[in-house]
């Protein structure tokens, strides 16, 4: 139930990248509130507004520099304009990226000093095993473009033997457990997972998987440009047999082949809303029961392949489950090895020589995604290096960009927002006092991790070496489906980190009840213990009350202090909470993007933690100024006002036509430009820091108001 956030940028930078990367994302189980009156929750009033500050204000003080924003929109009307119009005026978006935003500067700041560490592990000799020798080696053989040219697919092709030697069930279920350990998406997803509902186990989960492209509307849309879309799919599958040395004729039968078989698999597939339902998606299930459910796969031998004996499974979607086994009988062997070849070539093609690369990228990255050139080279391998071994090369990383001060800065702002939090949840008029003192017992068990953790992963299993690159990626994609599976059984790890430290991402843990902010995203301009208190809390200050306001948003809330999913409020509650929601819920259906309106449905959690988090930044940061006096305008701007505009520049970017289509149908998180102007436009500290008067485009008429 890892909650990944920032996500607008983490969907680019690492399940986006991922395609064009040879990365890989976690098996999905997949990534930065209105007050009511202030007579019912009082805060600390805002200052007097001030105006707007002149156009001759000097260049940048403070962190803010006038030249990002367009005086031309007031905030009242626009604030990601007015905040941002001059920035995305003055950067557009660059060929080798499909989203460009003010974050995007930060993850390549991240990016170029994770370069550095890289090319100096490579070049300093090491001790065999040792994690500086583990990422030099990958990062070696990563850019050894001479050897990679050379190899072609025959990397590959013992794994392609295997699957043209299936002969029996037995042997085609061998192989799809086989496949997964190597990072294929083959048929299914399968991992570890705390018990919802016994919290203290750790279970096997089974999930839908097995498609190609992004999820199962993309397969059974009737529009033409979804048939479109589907044509230019089996071109690119086509093409990619043809690499692996097929005929033209007999690729595109197989490319026919694969589409008929993931078109199986997608129309008994859930829909991303549907599977933001917790309890759709719980299904605890003892082997006996298992085995009933699919007569025609064998889960006794697909664990031994696997190498797990797990008491207990949550099979997250029995339908799929169910088709799966219908599948096994009715698809004849020879249709799943077409399948099965597509599949290992699919999760490859990024690692291989230049041939499969461009046409991964043709498909995936510039028909998907709209984006008209591939990244440099170097700049892939630091994200595949990162996902391979990102412990490892998080400790050079903590080490020289993640100081104590810092750390010690991040662990105060998240106790002030904790402080916050708790003060919010103890004045809500519309929560009975027995609700609230579960909600608070809740909070009181948080549990922040901030920078990077106290137990450092052992790659000591893992083997790296400066050979074929695709192994590497191939062994270290195995480690993490191993590692994964290796807590089955066992008891909950608590210190494990389901993102590396130089990841410019957060997440919430429903089921750990903790909240994550790994180094990468602890930076400027985000975060900055030098800077502007009222710009920190506006930008990381809303982040990490997004996460917070995660344990209590539509699905959060579900689940009780102890990370089991259970239903802890009382009814009248559970339907106010219910009613505030569907009014986030409208305000967001209400968006639109050329001619598409946003799913609600599919972003209320995001949107709920987006407005949750703001308001309660807000409050903290008021918090802050107690006994202190009102700060000094900067640069023309008030402290409020900073606070806002330290908000919404964090969601200033642009975004792909193409792009910003896959993400809205499944993406749980909102485009950028609707999360910078969502949350402020229900507050009546962001009405009354630019007043903003009743009638504005800024100041909601139905205003939603939840904490």
């Amino acid at each position: 139930m890892k909650r990944a956030d920032m996500a607008m940028l983490a969907a680019v930078t690492a399940s986006i990248l991922a395609t064009a990367c040879g990365t890989t994302t976690p098996a999905p189980t997949p990534p930065p509130a209105a007050t009511p009156s202030a007579a019912a929750r009082p805060e600390a009033p805002p200052p007097p507004p001030t105006a707007a500050p002149s156009p001759e204000a000097p260049a940048p003080v403070g962190g803010i520099d006038p030249a990002d924003l367009d005086r031309s929109v007031s905030a009242c009307v626009d604030l990601n304009q007015f905040g941002n119009g001059g920035w995305l005026a003055s950067h557009p978006i660059p060929p080798d990226q499909s989203y460009w935003g003010s974050v995007s500067i930060l993850f390549e700041q991240n990016r170029d000093r994770l370069h550095g560490i890289l090319e100096k592990a490579a070049a300093t000799p090491a001790s065999d095993g040792s994690d500086e020798r583990k990422i030099g080696d990958f990062w070696a053989s990563c850019m050894d473009e001479a050897a990679i040219e050379a190899a072609g697919a025959a990397p590959i092709q013992p794994e392609l033997g295997r699957i043209d030697r299936i002969a029996t069930p037995a042997d085609l279920q061998a192989e799809i457990g086989r496949l997964q350990g190597l990072g294929a998406n083959a048929v299914f997803r399968f991992t570890a997972e705390q018990d919802r509902k016994a919290s203290t186990e750790v279970i096997g989960i089974a999930a839908q998987g097995g498609l190609g492209l992004p999820e199962r509307d993309y397969y059974l849309k009737t529009d033409d440009a979804s048939k479109a879309l589907r044509e230019k799919y089996l071109a690119h599958v086509a093409r990619m047999f043809e690499l692996i040395g097929e005929d033209p004729a007999r690729a595109a039968a197989n490319a026919k082949t694969v589409m008929a078989v993931e078109t199986r698999l997608a129309d008994a597939s859930m829909t991303p809303v549907e599977q933001r339902d917790s309890e759709k998606t719980y299904h605890r299930m003892d082997l006996t029961r298992l085995a009933a459910l699919t007569p025609n796969f064998s889960w006794s031998a697909y664990f031994r392949q696997v190498g797990v004996a797990p008491a207990a499974v949550n099979v997250a979607q029995p339908k799929f489950f169910e088709a799966v086994s219908r599948e096994m009988r009715a698809t004849p062997i020879a249709r799943w090895k077409a399948y099965l070849r597509w599949t290992a070539v699919n999760a490859a093609a990024p690692s291989l020589s230049k041939a499969f690369v461009d046409a991964d990228f043709e498909f995936f990255g510039k028909t998907l995604q709209g984006t008209p050139e591939n990244e440099p080279r170097w700049k892939r391998c630091v994200v595949a290096t990162d996902a391979a071994l990102g412990q490892a090369l998080g400790k050079s990383f903590v080490r020289e960009y993640f100081p104590p001060e810092a750390k010690a800065a991040a662990d105060q702002m998240v106790r002030n927002l904790i402080d916050a939090l708790r003060d919010d949840l103890a004045t809500l008029p519309w929560m009975s006092e027995a609700t609230r003192q579960k909600a608070l017992a809740k909070l009181a068990t948080f549990r922040p991790k901030i920078g990077y953790p106290d137990v450092w992963r052992d790659y000591s299993s893992l083997t790296i070496d400066r050979g074929p690159y695709v192994l590497n990626v191939e062994r270290a994609r195995e480690y993490e489906f191993h590692r994964l599976l290796s807590k089955i059984g066992r008891p909950v790890d608590r210190e494990d980190w389901q993102m590396t430290p130089p990841e410019l991402n957060a997440y919430y843990d429903a089921q750990l009840n903790e909240i994550v902010f790994p180094a990468g995203i602890l930076q400027p301009p985000l975060f900055d213990p030098k800077a502007d208190d009222a710009l920190n809390y506006g930008a990381m200050g809303s982040v990490i009350g997004h996460e917070l306001t995660h344990g209590f948003d539509d699905e959060g809330r579900k689940f009780d202090a102890a990370g089991n999913l259970t239903d802890w409020w009382t009814a009248e509650d559970a339907k106010n909470y219910e009613t505030r929601a569907r009014c986030v819920e409208s305000q967001f259906d209400a968006y639109e993007y050329e001619g598409q309106h946003v799913n609600g449905k599919l972003v209320l959690g995001e949107s709920i933690a987006d407005l949750g988090g703001l308001a309660i930044s807000y409050r903290a940061y008021r918090g802050t100024l107690a006994g202190r006096g009102e700060p000094a305008p900067i640069a023309g701007f008030t402290a409020d006002q900073r606070f806002y505009l330290g908000f919404t520049r964090v969601w200033g970017a642009h975004v792909r036509p193409e792009l910003a289509k896959l993400l809205m149908n499944t993406n749980p998180h909102p485009l950028p430009q609707f999360r910078a102007i969502g949350a402020p436009s229900n507050l009546a500290s962001f009405a009354a820091a630019f007043s903003c008067k009743a009638g504005d485009p800024m100041v909601r008429k139905d205003v939603c108001q939840i904490w």
